[in-house]
């Protein structure tokens, strides 16, 4: 009898060690994750800088899908202060830092935001 106690209160304790162990191994894990998704503080941008430019976007299929991810690569630009993109309407309207950013690099996001094949950027005006 006092051998299968023992057994147990070992089998008890070794798992008891195994599970305090994996804990203290996620532990560093979740820290690292909660720093690298800090949000970006973006910076003050003049108003005299500020430029707006409207343009066509073909190629999105889906409101969710397409049209959020190219707005949030625009919008995560250096010099970006906003940016929509209207998947009914097939446009996008970017206010940025003129200083930063120009109409040439904007469109070239888009077109990289898929397989630099999918979307196209027309009827730019800033």
């Amino acid at each position: 009898m006092n051998f299968t106690k023992s057994i147990a209160t070992l089998a008890v304790t070794a798992l008891l060690f195994v599970s305090c162990k994996n804990n203290t191994e996620e532990a560093p894990k979740e820290t690292a994750t909660a720093e690298t998704v800090a949000p970006k503080v973006k910076k003050e941008i003049a108003a005299e800088n500020l430029q707006t430019a409207s343009f066509a976007v073909e190629g999105m299929t889906c409101e969710f899908g397409c049209a959020k991810t190219i707005q949030e690569e625009l919008s995560d630009l250096d010099g970006v202060q906003n940016a929509t993109i209207d998947f009914e309407k097939k446009t996008g309207t970017v206010t940025f830092d003129k200083t930063i950013q120009t109409p040439e690099t904007l469109t070239k996001v888009v077109q990289a935001t898929g397989d630099g094949k999918t979307y196209t950027v027309s009827n730019m005006k800033s």
